[in-house]
């Protein structure tokens, strides 16, 4: 995540005085879960036990399925290319489900792509009070983003859109009223080889979906750059192995380094990192703690990572712009507040003490920021794609996209 949002994470939970519908119910440590679920049915069984709102996406000649939930804000929990018995692709926190609870701060409930708003941190944050100091004790997942439930607007076999209003206060003490719509698609092999450009290697099952994300100011005055603005932040958690590694394809210009921050946790050491050329490779073993940010000017679409263990690419599809404003999330206050990441990347590990919330990896994007007067909107889209099969397939499809072979992922991984 953008700042220090992992090292908190687990506390996984949140109470916010902006949703007085909130259980009053704190939970300090996940629910021990004695069985956990091991493919696509089991997981959406699981999330049924416990949640009211559960939408399977389905086409009825293929193989493809995603699971989406409006009690946490229309997220994407997981997805398959295998069916009902396929394996899940997105990391969940049972635990925390399971205790049917809230603790301070986050709900740090999983999922493969939720819905979140940004700045955290900084003169224009979302997630501190006005005038109190950057520190944990102060930090606060907005309710909207974190425990609010979302409303299905309308709903298909292969669609379904979700709407919430609401308003936030930033830390210069700017209200925002917003009206949210969030629509998720899955898509079909066609509209895949679309988006790509190019159709498929024979040999893949791919599962993709498509999220529409609007936030339209609902509220009587223009959103001001010198009062703070707001970015879409979309944040997705994966299962992560032993043989997996980010993939972020970057803009290679004279300065291309020097707009890759890598240093949120402390420096990522060269066995975890190998930048090279265009393409950074980044260990998403969950077993060390570090994140990657690439500055707009540099970010390019199309991250993802492959997985040598279970034969899984997973790609990202997202729109930059590399002259843009982008927030800064960092918690100070800041000289810059709209030159940061428009892409991280994030490997979980165990904190000081042991403990760990995880394991999971996770690929974000966000959008830029707009001043969007009274009935405007901003609109950013992203596609999930992940494809299973044939290792040579996939490894076709690595270097039609990326121009990256597997023994230079394998041999990334092993040194």
């Amino acid at each position: 995540m953008r700042s220090n949002l992992i090292i908190i994470g687990m506390l996984a939970g949140a109470i916010s005085c902006n949703d007085p519908a909130q259980p009053k119910q704190q939970a300090t440590t996940p629910t021990p879960v004695t069985s956990k679920p091991s493919n696509f049915s089991e997981d959406v069984a699981f999330l049924q036990k416990y949640l009211k709102n559960v939408v399977v996406l389905n086409r009825s000649h293929d193989s493809s399925r995603v699971v989406v939930t409006g009690d946490y804000q229309a997220r994407v929990m997981t997805s398959t290319t295998g069916g009902s018995q396929g394996k899940s692709y997105g990391w969940i926190n049972y635990g925390l489900m399971a205790s049917q609870k809230y603790a301070p701060h986050i709900n740090a409930f999983g999922g493969e792509e939720r819905f979140w708003l940004g700045p955290e941190g900084g003169q224009y944050a979302l997630f501190f009070p006005p005038g109190s100091a950057f520190e944990f004790q102060h930090w606060q997942t907005p309710a909207l983003i974190d425990t609010v439930q979302y409303a299905v607007t309308t709903q298909t076999d292969t669609s379904v859109t979700y709407r919430q209003k609401g308003s936030l206060q930033n830390y210069k003490g700017t209200r925002f009223q917003l009206d949210i719509t969030r629509t998720i698609r899955l898509l079909d092999e066609h509209s895949i080889a679309g988006k790509l450009g190019f159709a498929l290697p024979a040999g893949l099952t791919p599962v993709a979906y498509e999220t529409e994300n609007v936030i339209t100011n609902a509220g009587d005055s223009a959103w001001q750059e010198q009062k703070g603005l707001v970015s879409i932040w979309l944040l997705g958690m994966f299962k992560p192995s032993a043989k997996t590694a980010v993939v972020a394809p970057f803009r290679n210009i004279s300065n291309s380094k020097q707009l890759i921050t890598d240093d949120y946790f402390g420096k990522i050491t060269a066995r975890d990192l190998l930048i090279k050329d265009s393409l950074l490779l980044f260990r998403a073993d969950g077993k060390a703690r570090g994140k990657i940010g690439l500055a707009p000017l540099i970010a390019k679409t199309g991250a993802g990572s492959i997985d040598l263990e279970n034969n899984v690419l997973t790609i990202l599809l997202y729109d930059v712009v590399p002259q843009g404003r982008y927030v800064n999330s960092k918690w100070e206050q800041q000289k810059e507040p709209f030159k940061g990441d428009a892409v991280n990347c994030y490997n979980d590990g165990p904190l000081a003490d042991g403990s760990q919330m995880g394991p999971f990896y996770e690929v974000e994007s966000s959008s830029d920021v707009r001043t969007l007067k009274p009935g405007q909107s901003l609109t950013y889209r992203q596609t999930t794609l992940h494809f299973s099969g044939d290792k040579n397939a996939l490894q076709a499809l690595a270097m039609q996209w990326w121009k990256l072979s597997f023994d230079d992922v394998q041999k990334f991984l092993n040194h």
